[in-house]
Parts: C-alpha cells; structure tokens; sequence
C-alpha cells in the first residue's frame, strides 16, 4: 500500500511538472539533443589544422579528403544544428546528422571501442525521437507504404528511439562490489527496462533525466580542467553528449513512448 501511494505520488509530482513545462519542454528537449552536434561544429572550426591532420595521419587519404572530412562535419553539424532550432527541414537535418555519426565510428574508430559506440547509438535514439517528433499526421515520408494496423511508422520510431536511449545507461553501470554501487545498478537496470518497454514512461524518463544530470555535472565536469589538458576535451566530448541523450530523454517525457508501449496498452485493458 505504501509503495503504490509513493508511486502516485510520484506519478502526480511528474503530472504537475509536465503541466507546468509543456509550453518549453520541447524546445528545451531539442536544444539539449542538438548540443553536442553544435559544440563538435565549433570544435571543427576552432580546432581545423589539428583534426584535419589527425585524419589524414591516421587513414592517408592525403590533405584533399581530410579537409573534406572536417569541412563536412563543420557545416553538416552547424546546418544541421540550425535547421532544427529554427523548425525547418528538421527530417533532412535528422537524416544529416546520422550520416555524420555513422562517419565520425568509422573516422575515430569509435566501432571498435564499446562504451563510445553504445554512446552514439543512444545519441542516435535521441535523433529518432526527433525525427518522429517532426512528423505531422498528415504527411508522411513514408507516403505509399502499407499501413501496419494501429502502428505507424513514428510510434516504431518512438520505439527504437527509446531503446537506443538507454544504451547510454549501460556505460554508466559500475561492476563493483560496494552496496552503494550494487543499488544504483539495480536501481539504473530498472529505470531502463521501464523506459524501454514503455511502462511508465514519463517518470521512468524524468527520473533517468534527474539522474544523468547528476551524473553529468559531477563526472564531466570539464571546466574544471584547463583548457590546455587533454583530458578537458575528453570531459567535454562526454558532457555534451550526454546532454544530449539528456534531451531525448526530455522528448520521452513531452511526447510519452508512442503507440508501440505498454502505457498505451494499458489503455485497451
């Protein structure tokens, strides 16, 4: 009886939240999302000779294609970044940003590092809620295509968003034997599983929010290191694109887990 009084409470706490935010929240949520892309096209301008020479030093694909390369990501990034704050193209811009993911695993070689690449599949969550966001009822990029029952296409897409998502919690468990380590395993797993399947999601999402923010401050905390440390970039590149996953987290909160949940078959119950 306590625990199911908790849970409402908690449950009316996110309900008076969302109430209260839902003007902002969405603007909020695609400003986080895009935060990483938007400090990377920055970091590209700022840091042009050093990453041009890194990609031609490591691939020797000769001067020519490692400025293309940083070239590309600098507008696809900036672009991109641009269009989806302002509201237009935003499915373009989507479809730019997974490419300049997909180049980034193979140019850094993120494919074969675990953490980074379980990282950039959850920030590749994130673009899929935004690109479902985008859709309006009315048009569809997948004109012509059969219909699949009661699913649409955007509540897959809200699907595979929030799976993805939670990859970037997986990086965060810690194999320790200490108990306070032990909980928030089981306490992470949890809030995981339940975004993921779609059972209360918007707390379960909100909760996954507070969380990684916490985290976020206290472990990425890159103004603390001076510029000139490489372990400042390092802390950088994690903060912002945590903050990202953070905003497509904040998307599962304004726009609830779509149709393919258990909230929404809770509602056929």
């Amino acid at each position: 009886m306590a625990q199911e009084d908790l849970r409402n409470t908690a449950e009316d706490v996110a309900d008076q939240f969302l109430r209260v935010t839902k003007q902002y929240l969405p603007h909020l949520a695609r400003l986080c999302l895009i935060s990483t892309f938007l400090e990377d096209g920055i970091r590209m301008w700022f840091q042009w000779n050093e990453q041009r020479d890194y990609i031609e030093a490591t691939w020797s694909c000769g001067y020519f294609l490692a400025t293309c390369f940083v070239l590309i990501n600098l507008v696809g990034q900036l672009g991109g970044c641009v269009l989806i704050l302002s509201r237009n193209f935003v499915q373009y811009s989507c479809f730019a940003m997974f490419s300049i993911i997909a180049l980034q695993t193979v140019a850094y070689s993120i494919l074969w590092d675990l953490k980074f690449l379980m990282r950039n599949l959850a920030l590749g969550g994130g673009l899929l809620l935004l690109l479902a966001e985008s859709r309006s009822e009315g048009k569809s990029m997948f004109a012509g295509v059969p219909s699949m029952g009661e699913s649409s296409p955007k509540q897959y897409m809200q699907l595979g968003g929030r799976v993805l998502l939670v990859l970037m919690f997986m990086t965060l468990l810690h194999f320790d034997s200490n108990f306070f380590s032990i909980l928030q395993n089981l306490v992470g797993t949890g809030l995981m599983v339940l975004v993921a399947v779609g059972f209360q999601t918007k707390l379960a999402a909100l909760t996954l929010v507070v969380w990684l923010l916490a985290i976020n401050v206290y472990f990425n905390a890159f103004w603390a290191v001076p510029a000139y440390k490489p372990m400042h970039d390092f802390l950088k590149y994690d903060f912002f694109q945590t903050t990202s996953v953070v905003g497509g987290l904040l998307l599962v909160v304004a726009l609830g887990p779509g149709g393919v949940s258990m909230d929404e078959k809770k509602k056929e119950w």
